[in-house]
């Protein structure tokens, strides 16, 4: 599941070109204006790890999940990179998901996804 930060069309459509199944907020009308612990709670939900640039806040809520015993399916959390760069976007995605390609793999993982 991609954040509203997150391009569905300019990274969505080449993620899904790779054969993963893409949900993108700023492409589904039943999304927009849920905050950030609903849409945590639909992506465990449906299994989906989240991908964002709001690292501070959804580090936070993953955290307090983890603290109240509750899971969530992963976090891909996308920093120090413009969301203009598209590229550097899809390279760090396709790193991670190639580096853990399994969905189990990713169950309660809050990845920090950087240049660095």
């Amino acid at each position: 599941m991609l954040d509203a930060h997150v391009s569905g069309p300019r990274v969505g459509r080449p993620l899904a070109d790779d054969g993963h199944d893409v949900l993108a907020v700023d492409q589904d009308r039943t999304l927009e204006g849920k905050d950030d612990e609903d849409l945590l709670r639909q992506a465990a939900d449906e299994r989906r790890i989240l991908v964002t640039f709001d690292a501070g806040d959804f580090a936070a809520l993953a955290r307090e999940w983890a603290a109240a015993g509750r899971s969530h399916a992963g976090l891909a959390l996308i920093v120090g990179v413009d969301t203009s760069e598209l590229g550097s976007i899809l390279r760090l995605l396709r790193g991670g998901l190639a580096e853990r390609p399994q969905q189990e793999d990713w169950v309660d993982l809050a990845l920090f996804l950087s240049r660095r």
